[in-house]
């Protein structure tokens, strides 16, 4: 298996990602710049986190033109998995893989800690390994987090299933301070109509290792592999 992580000027995580990728779930993982208009190679693509073109206009708002956003799109008709972490979540938001926006965090402050949230479905590539329900304590480091959908879409969005996780307490209680920046409904990470690409505003890369305070985020790259395996 062959992993893409799609380097644009300004990401930050692109390197945390190979290795996790590499060192921790026996990926082979490339960093691929942002130019490159073909991703037909791999079996994987990530678009990781950072500051792409330093969150300019709107986050992830240039990056959603570059060259290789078109291969992203390819890919994901050819259903391959396409993981979006934070600035990588709001870049398939610009480029319409994912619906809905990112507005400033509730408080408008950076928010950088540990935060947990509850798998609600488990029919992605990236949570087939988890259990329904479950509960991960992963790592938070945006400003631009608060994700909005209109009434109509949110309801969508339920009613399709596609809400993969959203903010907790570490029982899996949803609401209130469980949520860090506000977010409707509690949403810390969706899926495409296809199943294919999810984007999560948590840092799974940065959550898997006992070095780093979490494991948790193993359970994306396990899930990765079975689904691939199946």
């Amino acid at each position: 298996m062959r992993a893409g992580v799609i380097v644009f000027p300004g990401s930050n995580c692109e390197r945390d990602t190979q290795h996790v990728l590499a060192d921790v779930a026996g990926i082979d993982a490339d960093l691929v710049w942002h130019t490159t208009t073909d991703l037909s190679a791999y079996d994987l693509v990530v678009l990781p986190g950072g500051f792409s073109h330093g969150d300019y206009l709107r986050t992830g708002a240039i990056a959603a033109h570059a060259p290789v956003l078109r291969a992203v799109r390819n890919a994901v008709e050819r259903g391959t998995p396409v993981l979006g972490i934070c600035n990588g979540f709001q870049i398939l938001l610009e480029a319409g893989l994912l619906p809905g926006a990112m507005l400033r965090n509730a408080g408008v402050s950076f928010r950088c800690e540990w935060v947990h949230l509850r798998v609600e479905r488990v029919d992605t590539p990236f949570t087939a390994a988890a259990a329904g329900g479950q509960v991960l304590r992963l790592p938070i480091a945006h400003g631009d987090g608060n994700y909005h959908a209109p009434p109509e879409l949110l309801d969508r969005l339920e009613d399709e299933g596609r809400i993969i996780f959203r903010y907790s307490d570490a029982s899996g209680t949803v609401g209130g301070h469980a949520d860090p920046n506000g977010s409707v409904a509690g949403i810390a990470g969706i899926c495409g109509e296809r199943r294919n690409v999810v984007g999560l505003m948590p840092h799974p890369e940065r959550a898997s290792e006992a070095e780093l305070g979490s494991e948790d985020g193993r359970v994306v790259w396990a899930s990765l592999l079975a689904a691939v395996a199946a």
